[in-house]
């Protein structure tokens, strides 16, 4: 079943997590052919892709001044273990000095004025928190 949003049990379940150390954010994108900004007139037409990087662009200085930062991305080739049909468009890592700090972010006015561009951009997603990494990437990327 197709998912964008978190539901308010899951965005609930993530602001019960222990704050204090980094948390990274794998983000699987499946991206709408034609981005649909429902009955907005004041929004250029484009790809479901070019609508997130409108997202993107809208939240980087947000998540820098939260701390967080993009450590990888990619376009996806091949689910290779995944339920038959289940396919991804981009992945993405981002890594947040803790749960608050993206907590920080989701509550801002200024993020939340950039989401419609992410909603229009997607048909499905999924976000995995993850609380550990074996090792910390550098500031400037892989």
């Amino acid at each position: 079943m197709p998912v964008v949003n978190p539901s308010r049990a899951q965005f609930d379940a993530m602001l019960a997590m222990p704050a204090g150390e980094p948390v990274y954010m794998l983000n699987l994108l499946r991206f709408r052919e034609q981005a649909d900004y429902g009955e907005r007139d004041d929004i250029e037409a484009c790809s479901g892709r070019k609508a997130y990087a409108r997202y993107g662009a809208g939240i980087a200085d947000i998540l820098q001044k939260v701390g967080g930062r993009p450590v990888w991305q990619g376009d996806a080739q091949l689910s290779f273990i995944a339920p038959e049909g289940e396919v991804w468009d981009e992945c993405l890592l981002v890594r947040y000095p803790d749960v608050k700090a993206f907590q920080a972010m989701l509550t801002n006015p200024d993020y939340q004025a950039q989401t419609f561009h992410r909603d229009a951009a997607l048909v499905d997603a999924r976000l995995v928190i993850t609380h550990t990494a074996l090792v910390d990437f550098p500031k400037d990327g892989l």
